[in-house]
This record gives structure tokens, C-alpha cells and sequence, in this order.
């Protein structure tokens, strides 16, 4: 019973404090209001920015990214990561990954320090004799080319 009084007190208390405060004025509401919602903005832009990001990591806008395919097993994939791509070349002596960035000729890498601009071509492009009847592939140096088949 005492603890049911302590509960109707405190609620009392509360009541008579929230009735004793001040009306907010309509332009404090409106303020408020504003506030609350170019905050909620803000968030709503950020997320979808990062929406729009994720989106286009997954969309090739490029036409660089996927696996190329080179002559006796060998192939190249080119993957969106973050703001770079992610190059992987397969050769016979195995995969080796590169970080790339698109430029307006084409993805930047640099191999054994010797910076490639990976273009597209066609076969003829490539210099390989069994990519000549190609025409989707990329260039990563003289005699040395993937396509799409």
C-alpha cells in the first residue's frame, strides 16, 4: 500500500511540473519541427547515397568488369571495389591481383613496377593470333589481350 502512495506522489509531482511549464510558442513548434525534419533529411540523403554507391558497384557502367578469357586457360576479371577495381590475371603461372583505377583511357595497374592501362579492343587489337576473330575484349599490353566470348 505504501509503495502504491510513493507511485501516486511521484505521478502527482510530474503532472503538477509539466502543467506549471511554459507552452511552447507556435514559432518555437515550427522550429522544432524543422529541426527534426531537415535532420531526418539528412539521414534520408545520406542512406541513399550509399544506396546509390552499392547499386552501382554491382552495375557495369564501364563494360570492363566480369571475366575475360585468354588463350589456354588463361583469363582476366575485373571487379568493382569501392571507388578502384579489383584486376585478377590468370596466367600459366597463376592468378596475381592488381589494384586498378579507371581513367578516361582506360583501368591503371602496375605490374612488376611497370604501370598498363588495360583498354578495349578487339581481337586484332590484342595481337594474338587466336583472339583475331574477337570483337569484345581488353588490352593489357602488346601481345597480351582477353575477350569476351
Amino acid at each position: 500500500m505504501a509503495a502504491m502512495a510513493s507511485v501516486t506522489t511521484a505521478l502527482a509531482a510530474v503532472l503538477a511540473v509539466s502543467a506549471c511549464s511554459p507552452k511552447p510558442s507556435e514559432e518555437q513548434v515550427a522550429a522544432s519541427q524543422a529541426s527534426e525534419s531537415a535532420a531526418m533529411s539528412i539521414t534520408a540523403a545520406e542512406a541513399a547515397s550509399q544506396a546509390v554507391a552499392g547499386a552501382m558497384a554491382s552495375v557495369d557502367a564501364t563494360g570492363y568488369v566480369g571475366k575475360w578469357t585468354g588463350p589456354e586457360g588463361t583469363s582476366l576479371t575485373v571487379t568493382p571495389a569501392g571507388g578502384a577495381y579489383e584486376v585478377i590475371i590468370t596466367n600459366l603461372d597463376g592468378p596475381r591481383t592488381f589494384t586498378g583505377t579507371l581513367e578516361g583511357d582506360g583501368i591503371h595497374i602496375v605490374r612488376d613496377a611497370a604501370p598498363l592501362v588495360i583498354h578495349k579492343g578487339d581481337g586484332q587489337a590484342t595481337g594474338m593470333k587466336w583472339l583475331a576473330e574477337k570483337k569484345d575484349c581488353l588490352v593489357v599490353a602488346a601481345n597480351e589481350g582477353y575477350c569476351k566470348d
